[in-house]
C-alpha cells in the first residue's frame, strides 16, 4: 500500500484545558473542504502526550465518523509514551478502519533495534492489518539510523512508511524509498521529492492548508516552481518560527499551533496545554507580516 501527499494535522483546540470539540470538528471539515490528501490525530500538535484515554478514543471516533462520510484518508496517531498504552489505542485505532495507524518508539528509556522490533511486532498483532506509519521525528528520544529503518520495515509486515525529518543520502543507499513512503518535514518536501520522498506530515499545513496541497502537488510533480517556494518557506522557518525553539526554548508542537493561530482558517490559538507554554499572541502581528512578504500564498 502506498500513501503519499499532504497529511494536515489535527491541533488541539482548547478552553482552558479543556478540549474545545466543536473547534476540533471544525478542522476536520474545513481539512475536507479545501481537499487535502489526508488527515492525521494525535501528532506533536495534537498534544496526544496529555491525553487522557476518554479524549483519545472521542477525538478518534470523531474524525473517523467525519472521514469516512466524506471518503477522506485519515491515520490514528496511537502514540502514547507508556507502550502498553500505545498497544491498547493501536488495537482501539483499528477498530476505526484508519488508513494507517501512526506509533512512536517506547520513550521512556532509548531503546535498541530488538526492543523497537519487539514493541512494533506487538502493535502489529493487535491492529487487524492496518497498516502501520513509525513516527520518528528529530525529537524522538532514539533517531534511527538508516540500517535501523531498513531493518524494521524488512521485519514488520504492516510497516509501511516513516515520519522522518529528512530523507538522507544514507537512507537512500538503502533503497528504502522504494519500497516505504517516507514523509519529511514539510519545508524540505520540494527538495526530497527529488530522493524519493512521497509526501509531509506537515508543519507547513499549519500557515494554510490549501495553499499547502497545491505546493504539495507540485513538489511531487517535481516541478521547479516548488522549490523556489520551498526557499521561501525555509527563509521564513528560520527567521521567524526556528528561533522560538532554537533560542527560547518552547517545543515543537507550540511552534505548530502558532503557525495555524496566524492564519484565520482554525480558529485555534496558540495556547498549550499543562504544563508546555504556548507562544505568545503579541508575537503573531510580526510573524504575520514576514508571512504577508515571504509566502503570501500561505495566508488566508
Amino acid at each position: 500500500m502506498t500513501i503519499k501527499g499532504n497529511w494536515a494535522t489535527l491541533l488541539l483546540p482548547l478552553d482552558g484545558e479543556t478540549i474545545d470539540y466543536t473547534r476540533l470538528a471544525q478542522q476536520i471539515d474545513y481539512f475536507i473542504e479545501v481537499g487535502v490528501d489526508g488527515i492525521y490525530s494525535n501528532g506533536t500538535a495534537g498534544e496526544f502526550y496529555t491525553q487522557s484515554d476518554t479524549e483519545f478514543q472521542t477525538i478518534s471516533q470523531l474524525l473517523a465518523k467525519k472521514c469516512h462520510n466524506a471518503n477522506m484518508p485519515f491515520q490514528i496517531g496511537a502514540s502514547h509514551c507508556h507502550p502498553n498504552e500505545g498497544v491498547t489505542r493501536a488495537a482501539f485505532a483499528a477498530n476505526l478502519k484508519p488508513t494507517a495507524i501512526q506509533v512512536i518508539l517506547p520513550n521512556w528509556f532509548p531503546c535498541n533495534t530488538n526492543t523497537a522490533l519487539t514493541y512494533l511486532k506487538k502493535v502489529e498483532s493487535q491492529c487487524q492489518g492496518v497498516p502501520l506509519i513509525l513516527y520518528n521525528p528529530p525529537h524522538a528520544k532514539v533517531s534511527l539510523s538508516a540500517k535501523q529503518l531498513k531493518y524494521l520495515f524488512d521485519q514488520v509486515k504492516t510497516l509501511v512508511g516513516f515520519k522522518l525529518p529528512r530523507l538522507t543520502d544514507e537512507i537512500v543507499k538503502t533503497g528504502l524509498q522504494d519500497q516505504a513512503s517516507i514523509f519529511v518535514a514539510g519545508h524540505f518536501l520540494a527538495t526530497d521529492a527529488y530522493k524519493g520522498a512521497l509526501g509531509a506530515y506537515s508543519n507547513v499545513c499549519c500557515l494554510g492548508p490549501k495553499a499547502t496541497q497545491l505546493w504539495t502537488n507540485d513538489c511531487l510533480a517535481l516541478k521547479p516552481e516548488a522549490l523556489e517556494v520551498e526557499a521561501k518557506i525555509q527563509q521564513f522557518m528560520n527567521e521567524e518560527i526556528a528561533p522560538f525553539i532554537t533560542e527560547q526554548g518552547y517545543c515543537n508542537a507550540a511552534a505548530d499551533k502558532f503557525m495555524a493561530s496566524m492564519g484565520n482558517w482554525s480558529g485555534i490559538t496558540p495556547n498549550m496545554r499543562f504544563p508546555f507554554e504556548g507562544i505568545p499572541a503579541h508575537c503573531l502581528e510580526k510573524a504575520r507580516a514576514a508571512q504577508k512578504e515571504l509566502i503570501p500564498d500561505f495566508t488566508n
